[in-house]
């Protein structure tokens, strides 16, 4: 279990809470490895009813640890801290709800579109700047958000990789309500009570059918995802990205085709 995932059951709820101030949440694989243990821990403890992923009233999670993810992924993706963070997310049985503050970057919007409940703050920046690192869309993202938005708002979204407020991702549809920054916690865990208190095996029912639609082509789409995000990990227009993020400049991709 990482230091910087912080994890607490209470009243049937489990919270996984990022606790990495100093790099504003940006998640690490060791941080990856303690989220996936907690979705299984909670999918296999008969006393959790639901889990609660956050970070602080100032920041959710800036995204990826670029210098931790530089060497490119760890083994098998399937198998690596990151597949099975967010294959764990995909297939999870039980509720997951998120409380998000701040900086949503990457992996801190897209781990949101397998959770069941979105509460923001409206100091939320959610952002998917994938492209804009030389990378690829990951997390089911490039099925799901097409599917959810339209292919012209999917691609806005993912091509461009601007940021975008919690009043924009509400009128979406990515979100469930938009909080101040100092109750999106307690928003969150006041449904999360109420989950916890339904009957277990009709809520789990309820999940099953709503996700059975796309269950083959998601876990489809994100193999396809984690072996084309591990290749562009390794590609110079990522390379200049990330050395250009680590020196405080802007990129420059005009030499590549």
């Amino acid at each position: 279990m990482s230091e910087h995932v912080v994890i607490e059951i209470r009243d049937q709820v489990q919270i996984a809470r990022l606790n990495r101030p100093d790099r504003k949440n940006a998640l690490s694989q060791a941080m990856y490895a303690a989220l996936a243990d907690a979705i299984t821990n909670a999918e296999n403890d008969a006393n959790i009813r639901c889990t609660l992923i956050t970070g602080t009233e100032e920041c959710f999670t800036a995204g990826n640890d670029l210098s931790d993810f530089a060497a490119g992924p760890v083994g098998d993706f399937e198998t690596s801290p990151v597949g099975r963070f967010l294959f764990g997310m995909a297939r999870a049985e039980k509720p997951v709800v998120a409380a998000v503050n701040g900086p949503a970057v990457g992996i801190g919007t897209t781990m949101l579109l397998h959770c069941d409940l979105v509460f923001a703050g409206n100091n939320t920046a959610f952002q998917m700047p994938f492209a804009n690192l030389g990378l690829c869309p990951e997390g089911g993202s490039s099925l799901l958000l097409p599917e959810w938005l339209g292919r012209v708002r999917a691609a806005e979204l993912l091509l461009l990789g601007g940021t975008f407020d919690a009043t924009k991702a509400a009128e979406l549809g990515l979100i469930n309500r938009v909080s101040e920054p100092s109750a999106t916690e307690s928003e969150a865990l006041a449904a999360c009570a109420q989950l916890a208190a339904q009957p277990p095996a009709a809520v789990r029912a309820t999940k099953r059918l709503l996700n059975r639609r796309n269950t083959s082509e998601l876990r489809e789409a994100m193999l396809a995802e984690g072996e084309l995000f591990g290749e562009r990990l390794k590609s110079p227009e990522a390379a200049e990205a990330f050395k250009a993020f680590m020196e405080k400049r802007k990129p420059d991709f005009s030499s590549f085709s």
